[in-house]
């Protein structure tokens, strides 16, 4: 996965922004259907690609300018109306030099909105105010009914995200990856229009087109704010302009820097850093993936084959506030965020792929699914799928015992590394059997027992000896006879 700085973009959506109420249309409203959105991706992939340039002034534009410039609250859109549906817009900056184009929907009729300079209070002399009244916007986001916090953001690439349910943000998602994994060749198409559609207190409809070197496509997310988060249904149809070697849909992108199972990783004071710690995998047999996430040494690519998934997401399960000691980002606190198929997904891979950090300020860890099947020109790509944004610590493992927590350390022979694992919700008058396997490497010794004083919880070691520098892929469960009864976790022991 190629560094692009979204920290950077989240900083500046943290830093710049009181925004619109009522915006004045560039031109009268016209016709506006899903139908026609999604004929107008399909002609633009039979067109050549044509990058929308940055706007000079956008470099000058730093996290300092961002701060010092808030949008005015009265200018919010929507912002008379009750709810939780107000948006602000992003001016442009350094790290989202190139404008997009917003309309609003009513009706069936779309208006375009028009940026203007004076919806920022901005000193005099600061970088945004001097971008002048054609600028155009960066993004946007949709505050609550409080305007103490957005609830959901688009801003920079493809790129979007929501906080969970306290108010915390962290990983964010993607319209499309494209060659994640193949070094020096992934690619950023991004949403060059949206369209707004207030459907109610708490929903937002969100159009988008979608361009890029190798792929078009429109985007419709009905988006609304509950109790337990932030909830998208999506729906999306993409048109490949060129061959595409790796597609992945409904990316995540995070954070993982060390956990205490890595703890040497770091040289911070806090006892872990991470805006996720699991990639968790429903499958369609009913069983369910438990893959840590690690720093690698290197850059590390996992594929986990399935037809038709229940889902998968990037989970925060660690939620104790005493493993971070953070009181100021309060790591306990991001959000999981969790996909779920609406319509069929077929054959493919959930992919996870991680390159190497020193700090918790590059996101370096991306999963997503590539289905089966050559992605070339001409061919038309459906997807339908739910996007929930909660603090669920385990959405798959309905019924199953959990992997709770995971400890590294020396085993009890020269070469021989151990893995310590508890899992959690284990049924009491159980007898687990701990059940594991390896690829380049050879287990040494197992043992299993009951954690004393913890009711359910039950701690799995393993001693394996690596075949080599390769990482060693260590697979577990706790089975009953040949039936699993926990999450089967896959860990890339020297990853």
């Amino acid at each position: 996965m190629t560094q692009m700085n979204r920290r950077a973009m989240i900083a500046a959506s943290s830093a710049a922004l009181l925004l619109p109420e009522r915006l004045r249309a560039q031109t009268k409203g016209g016709a506006f259907s899903w139908e026609a959105l999604v004929a107008r991706a399909q002609g633009l992939a039979s067109a050549p690609y044509r990058e929308t340039p940055p706007h000079p002034g956008a470099a000058k534009v730093d996290y300092d300018a961002l701060h010092a410039a808030r949008f005015r609250d009265e200018r919010t859109l929507w912002g008379g109306l009750p709810g939780d549906t107000g948006v602000r817009f992003f001016p442009l900056s350094a790290t989202a030099p190139q404008p997009v184009e917003i309309a609003t929907v009513e009706k069936g009729r779309a208006t375009p909105l028009r940026y203007d300079p004076s919806m920022f209070d901005a000193p005099e002399g600061n970088a945004v105010a001097a971008l002048g009244p054609g600028a155009g916007f960066a993004g946007f986001r949709i505050m609550n009914a409080a305007r103490d916090g957005d609830w959901l953001s688009f801003l920079g690439a493809s790129y979007f995200r929501a906080p969970g349910p306290q108010k915390q943000f962290g990983l964010s998602a993607r319209a499309v990856a494209i060659n994640t994994s193949i070094v020096g060749q992934e690619e950023f198409p991004r949403f060059t229009h949206f369209w707004l559609e207030r459907t109610g207190t708490g929903r937002v409809t969100i159009y988008a087109l979608l361009d890029g070197p190798s792929i078009t496509g429109a985007f419709r997310f009905v988006s609304s704010l509950g109790r337990d988060g932030v909830r998208q249904d999506v729906t999306a149809a993409l048109f490949p302009r060129r061959a595409i070697r790796e597609l992945g849909l409904m990316p995540m992108t995070s954070m993982f820097w060390y956990d205490q199972a890595s703890r040497s990783k770091g040289t911070d004071w806090r006892s872990e850093i991470h805006d996720s710690d699991m990639l968790s995998i429903a499958s369609g047999d009913g069983s369910v993936q438990a893959r840590p996430i690690v720093n690698p040494a290197n850059p590390h690519f996992s594929a986990f084959v399935e037809r038709a998934p229940r889902g998968f997401g990037l989970l925060q399960r660690d939620r104790d506030f005493d493993h971070y000691q953070d009181d100021g980002v309060f790591y306990d606190r991001r959000p999981s965020l969790w996909a779920t198929p609406t319509a069929p997904w077929g054959s493919g891979q959930v992919r996870l792929y991680a390159f190497p950090t020193d700090s918790e300020y590059t996101d370096n860890v991306a999963a997503y699914w590539t289905p089966d099947g050559a992605v070339r020109p001409g061919r038309r790509i459906d997807a339908r799928y739910r996007l929930d944004w909660s603090a669920a610590r385990f959405p798959a493992s309905s019924g199953l015992a959990i992997v709770e927590n995971i400890w590294r350390g020396r085993g009890g022979a020269d070469g021989v590394e151990r893995l310590v694992v508890d899992f959690s919700d284990v049924p009491q008058d159980s007898k687990p059997q701990v059940w594991s396997d390896v690829a380049n490497g050879n287990i040494v010794k197992t043992a299993g027992y009951p954690v004393l004083g913890k009711p359910g919880l039950f701690r799995a070691v393993i001693d394996v000896r690596r075949s080599s520098a390769v990482p060693a892929d260590v697979r577990l469960q706790l089975r009953s006879g040949n039936r699993g009864f926990s999450e089967m976790l896959h860990y890339p022991l020297g990853a």
